[in-house]
């Protein structure tokens, strides 16, 4: 839909595609969840991730009428579903998968959380992805080769670095660089849009990713002096000079969210402050699609000071949450309606995160109350229409919060 944010069409651009997009002579790409792409040479062909599980037949039908020879490699930029999912349509007999280091461990740490995972995953995306009620399990895989930190291979004509450019999402990410062409394939090193703030911890929950090893890997890959970048989304960026640039200015972005944040502790500001306060210089904003600065900061603030604010105190010490308390709060409040008639007032000033906060805390002690309901309804929806629905993340998440209410609400 035309009101959906920017990603949500990218991730969904396979839906209708009916012919593999030919980047180079010789580079075929199928979009996906993540895209899948092919590279050919006179000796056999290559493959850079093969997409999600769900769509493996379709793609692997789009990329059939440009194969050329055995399928030599299959190299994953990343140890996520919507990069390997496709492998077991994809694998031939004397095909060897390539991964990152790392990959196995990973890879079993997403598929063994499944469980804690999978639904957080479905809150999130089971709208824009419209999977379906049975969706395929992500396959096991074990990489016949798992690149340390740099493997070059020799296949026809053509010369593949794989190159360990970790942090992007995952501490096993590749990019996959042709010295001679001047193409490298960065998976969702530089997430999931170009020139974009990099989520460094998502919402569904990860491992964080460290913005220093981030910082490190876009140097890295910005030193290859390309003059085509695929990525996991989307179009191929194209030219030497807009790349260089474009990727100057994710470093001095990102580094300066670094900086803001590092600055802020060291000055007495807490981490909650920062976010409030954190604003683009108007030369360096970049888009927040998927992550956003601000949430960046929180993630940098907790990988330089880790989990203890200590203005949160004592109680952050122990496993006693503040929802212990929900009930003692609405008693004195005088009734969960009580509470929830401040949160309108609050919401009628233009405070619908102070709204939010007061029937968190009726909700709480009574689940049920349908005041309280009716305005965490209300103040998710001015956050959404605050929002701009420009950035994924959030979008889906409050549009999965309002639907919740909303059938509590149909109860």
């Amino acid at each position: 839909m035309a009101s959906d944010p920017k990603l949500a069409n990218l991730v969904r651009s396979g839906d209708a595609q009916t012919d593999a997009i030919a980047i180079t002579p010789f580079v075929f790409q199928a979009n996906d969840i993540s895209n899948a792409y092919l590279v050919t040479t006179s000796a056999g062909d290559v493959m850079v991730n093969t997409g999600f599980m769900d769509n493996a037949e379709r793609t692997k039908a789009l990329l059939a009428p440009h194969r050329t020879g055995p399928l030599a490699f299959i190299v994953l930029t990343q140890s996520h579903a919507d990069h390997f999912g496709g492998v077991p349509e994809f694998v031939e007999e004397g095909t060897q998968v390539i991964g990152g280091p790392g990959f196995v461990e990973a890879n079993a740490d997403m598929l063994g959380l499944q469980s804690y995972f999978g639904p957080r995953s479905g809150k999130l995306w089971g709208s824009t992805l419209k999977r379906g009620a049975t969706p395929k399990p992500a396959p096991m895989i074990t990489p016949d080769i798992l690149v340390d930190r740099k493997l070059t291979l020799e296949l026809g004509e053509r010369t593949f670095e794989i190159i360990h450019t970790p942090e992007g999402e995952t501490i096993d990410g590749l990019t996959v660089w042709l010295p001679r062409e001047r193409i490298a394939f960065t998976g969702n090193l530089f997430g999931p849009v170009w020139l974009s703030m990099p989520f460094l911890c998502t919402l569904r929950g990860d491992k964080p990713r460290s913005v220093r090893q981030y910082l490190t890997s876009l140097e890295k890959v910005r030193d290859l002096g390309a003059e085509i970048v695929v990525t996991g989304h989307g179009d191929a960026i194209r030219g030497a000079e807009r790349i260089r640039a474009d990727l100057d200015k994710m470093h001095a972005a990102v580094s300066y969210v670094r900086d803001y944040t590092l600055d802020g502790m060291k000055a007495g500001k807490t981490v909650h402050q920062l976010m409030r306060e954190f604003a683009w210089p108007e030369d360096l904003e970049i888009g927040e699609f998927h992550g956003k600065a601000s949430w960046a900061v929180k993630t940098i603030w907790e990988e330089y000071s880790g989990w203890f604010h200590y203005e949160d105190g004592t109680t952050e010490l122990y496993g006693v949450p503040r929802s212990s308390v929900d009930a003692d709060l609405v008693e004195l409040a005088g009734g969960a309606d009580n509470l929830a008639e401040r949160a309108k007032a609050k919401l009628d000033a233009g405070q619908p995160l102070e709204a939010l906060h007061l029937v968190a805390i009726a909700l709480g002690a009574e689940p049920g109350n349908q005041a309280s309901l009716r305005v965490k309804k209300a103040a998710s929806e001015a956050l959404l229409a605050a929002s701009g629905g420009s950035n994924l993340s959030e979008t889906m998440w409050l549009r999965s919060e309002i639907a919740e209410v909303e059938a509590k609400l149909a109860d």
